[in-house]
């Protein structure tokens, strides 16, 4: 088991958002990025992914790199899969990095070193769901996180 001291509590600022909230404060968070974004969604489906691919976009124009961990396509069944598959391959068509990880099912996102979202709300399929994802804005949770997951 991996345990990491990530930090003092008083030394960060964080903030609770709903399935209503989290997107428009993320899609916010994009909009600022400048140098890299990591997402962790175990799940992808059209209409979600869909609603996020304009700021990836804009986000690779402007020269950040966007990094994707998800689960491998064949952990998926029926239309899940279909969906996840069609989804990856356009992100890296795009210039998406993507990687596979085995029985993920963290659902977190790292912007510039320096914003943290995590929670239970899959980022690249939420549907109609009640959800909580925290943002946590701090350099060393950031490094912590990217650490724990292991992320370059």
């Amino acid at each position: 088991m991996r345990k990491f001291n990530l930090f003092n509590p008083r030394s960060f600022d964080s903030k609770l958002f709903d399935e209503i909230g989290f997107y428009p404060a993320f899609t916010s968070d994009l909009k600022q990025a400048s140098r890299n974004i990591v997402i962790e969604s175990p799940f992808i489906c059209y209409r979600r992914s869909a609603s996020l691919i304009p700021e990836f976009v804009r986000a690779l124009d402007r020269g950040v790199s966007i990094t994707l961990n998800t689960r491998f396509t064949n952990e998926h069944d029926g239309t899940m899969k279909t969906q996840a598959e069609a989804v990856v391959q356009s992100f890296e068509k795009m210039g998406v990095k993507v990687h596979f990880v085995r029985k993920l099912h963290r659902k977190l996102a790292i912007i510039d070193k320096s914003v943290v979202w995590q929670g239970s709300l899959n980022i690249l399929s939420h549907a109609n769901t009640k959800e909580v994802m925290s943002r946590i804005e701090s350099r060393t949770h950031s490094r912590a996180i990217k650490k724990f997951i292991s992320v370059k």
